[in-house]
């Protein structure tokens, strides 16, 4: 019974309140991040048609012309049945995983676009933000702000395991503990007491 003491139940009490505050850092941490990438995501498709517009004029043979636009089609999806680059923040397991992939995919064929141009001689843009140095610093840009989704992803992950096995473990959570803290009480003062009815109306569930 030391664990429905005032001492325990309070420690249990912050406990509990410290992991809510760290998934709701968690949690937005994760939104800010998606956010930015996928402000960082949206001058991809007008940057790389740009660049196909470029090499256009520049007299290629049609092998490497070619080459590019189908690596082009990839990054702007035309290739795709299903929608790429969905917000994450709300969407089940399936959907992130598909959503993570497809950034991923669209900066590793953006990477094979620069490798291509490298091989160009003659590609050597008077605008600096088709220059390969801008686009290559753009590349390393893009699969940052993946990595940092991943990374908070991961520690929101975390931290809700946390959250539920404090709230929820069937042994020493808080709902369990709660739910015989009701009961003790009412093996103390009976159900027709104000004490109990007090304590009862106190309403916990045992899902989020």
């Amino acid at each position: 019974m030391t664990i429905l003491k005032i001492p325990q139940l309070t420690t249990l009490y912050n406990s509990a309140g410290t992991n809510l505050n760290t998934v709701k850092d968690k949690r937005t941490a994760n939104k800010n991040a998606i956010a930015k990438r996928q402000s960082i995501y949206e001058n991809l498709k007008p940057i790389s048609t740009r660049i196909i517009n470029f090499l256009d004029i520049l007299g290629l043979n049609e092998t490497t012309i070619n080459q590019a636009k189908s690596i082009n089609r990839l990054i702007q999806g035309y290739s795709k049945k299903s929608n790429q680059q969905k917000a994450e923040g709300e969407e089940g397991n399936n959907s992130k995983s598909t959503s993570r992939q497809s950034y991923t995919q669209t900066a590793e064929n953006f990477s094979k676009l620069l490798q291509l141009i490298s091989t160009v001689s003659a590609y050597n843009p008077n605008t600096n933000e088709l220059k390969l140095t801008e686009l290559t610093t753009y590349y390393t840009a893009l699969v940052n702000a993946t990595q940092v989704v991943n990374q908070t992803e991961a520690e929101l992950d975390t931290a809700l395991i946390e959250r539920n096995t404090i709230l929820y473990n069937d042994t020493n959570g808080l709902y369990e503990i709660a739910l015989n803290v009701k009961k003790y009480v009412k093996s103390l003062y009976r159900a027709n007491t104000p004490e109990y009815k007090n304590v009862s109306k106190i309403k916990f569930t045992d899902t989020l």
